[in-house]
């Protein structure tokens, strides 16, 4: 029973990575999936937090900084935990045909840590600052790095799931440990 749904996962997982892979090589869409993707990269969290510290009003910035500072070392722990234990090997080491739009951070696929990341400071930014414009534009934004993590090759839907999964509850854990 178990390998039978582990089976139609992983077809599903791989259906849906050739469809988004599948949307070629344009330039245009591969510039701008790489920016979105980029935009993910975990070096800038810490000044979008520095950032909103800085800016805004203290009852708002001090809770969110210290849920940072709470979920983003306990997101990088089960992100690692996770990465290492499955050891789960890239599409484009396991699929003909495909080949990285962007060089991968290292060399496992599960989960996605740019969309863990970005999916974790989008649950901080929705939760704080409970603007629809912020919620809908975070989450716009997490979401599109989900996806051109698959679509730059590097990622299956699954592991961008797991991912987002992985930022909303460490978010989640860091406001709760917070508030």
């Amino acid at each position: 029973m178990l390998k039978a749904i582990t089976n139609n996962v992983t077809r599903w997982d791989t259906v849906l990575f050739n469809r988004i892979f599948g949307w070629g090589d344009k330039r245009l869409l591969n510039r701008s999936l790489r920016i979105i993707s980029w935009s993910a990269n975990g070096y800038l969290y810490p000044f979008i937090v520095l950032y909103i510290y800085l800016t805004f009003e203290s009852t708002l910035s001090k809770p969110f900084l210290f849920s940072a500072l709470v979920a983003f070392p306990i997101e990088r722990c089960l992100y690692h935990l996770l990465k290492q234990s499955l050891k789960r090997d890239r599409p484009y080491n396991k699929i003909d045909d495909v080949h990285f739009r962007v060089r991968p951070p290292d060399e496992f696929s599960f989960p996605s840590g740019h969309t863990t990341s970005a999916f974790l400071i989008m649950t901080l930014l929705s939760s704080f600052f409970q603007v629809p414009v912020i919620q809908v534009g975070a989450f716009v934004w997490a979401s599109m790095v989900g996806v051109a993590r698959v679509y730059l090759g590097v990622h299956y839907p699954t592991d961008v799931l797991a991912g987002a999964l992985l930022g909303i509850i460490t978010a989640e854990i860091g406001m709760w440990y917070i508030i």
